[in-house]
């Protein structure tokens, strides 16, 4: 299946539907903890990585100095989500104003941070969306550095790689490995058409604990 197709798929449904479809299958990719700081939509999307250290412990490199999440821009597609750790436990930004602007530019859809970002008001006047582990003042100049682009990161207890797919909104944010990311659609699907089904009875007037007996109960049976 094309990636395109599987995003426009995935962006129709909610994370919970993913988180269940990940425990049906048995796999892990959930990560809650991430509340939406920007823009009021659910993203979905392909994965650039970003993985931030220590200033101090950064690699030396040559040339210009670039700043922090450009990389990551500049190799990323439209629709893509960058998925950022900054797990080092400094006060600091891992992501901010400007680089929201240029990633709203390139039409990427979004930013999902396991750790702080700050300028979130200004990446909500952009209407660009940022799920994130906490909001800070704190520029990332001398605090915290960029170790690697499309490098495995570390979310929450999940390993991302580039490529992978994320998709987030106000419940949490689900990681789906590449490779899975197929059979993980369909399962999710089903289980978003029977919600949808179960939320039809209920209009319909059947009673709530006949909707959610057997039929929701047994939705994730392996």
């Amino acid at each position: 299946m094309d990636s395109k197709d599987i995003v426009r798929r995935m962006q129709r449904i909610d994370s919970c539907a993913f988180s269940d479809a990940l425990d049906k299958l048995g796999l892990k990719g959930t990560v809650t903890g991430l509340p939406r700081r920007a823009a009021s939509r659910r993203i979905a999307g392909r994965v650039v990585t970003l993985k931030l250290v220590e200033a101090s412990q950064a690699p030396r490199h040559d040339g210009p100095p670039r700043h922090l999440g450009t990389t990551a821009i500049e190799a990323a597609e439209p629709g893509d989500i960058v998925v950022v750790e900054q797990r080092t436990g400094v006060d600091a930004g891992s992501w901010g104003g400007i680089l929201s602007l240029g990633a709203k530019l390139r039409g990427l859809a979004g930013v999902i941070a396991d750790g702080p970002v700050r300028d979130a008001d200004e990446a909500n006047e952009y209407d660009f969306p940022i799920y994130a582990r906490a909001t800070t003042a704190f520029t990332a100049r001398g605090r915290v550095a960029e170790a690697g682009t499309n490098v495995p990161v570390r979310i929450g207890d999940v390993t991302v790689q580039a490529g992978d797919y994320a998709v987030a909104d106000s419940s949490g944010a689900v990681f789906i490995p590449a490779e899975q990311a197929e059979a993980v659609l369909r399962v999710a699907e089903e289980i978003a058409a029977r919600e949808a089904a179960m939320a039809r009875a209920l209009m319909a007037g059947q009673r709530i604990t006949d909707v959610m007996g057997a039929n929701y109960e047994n939705m994730l049976a392996r």
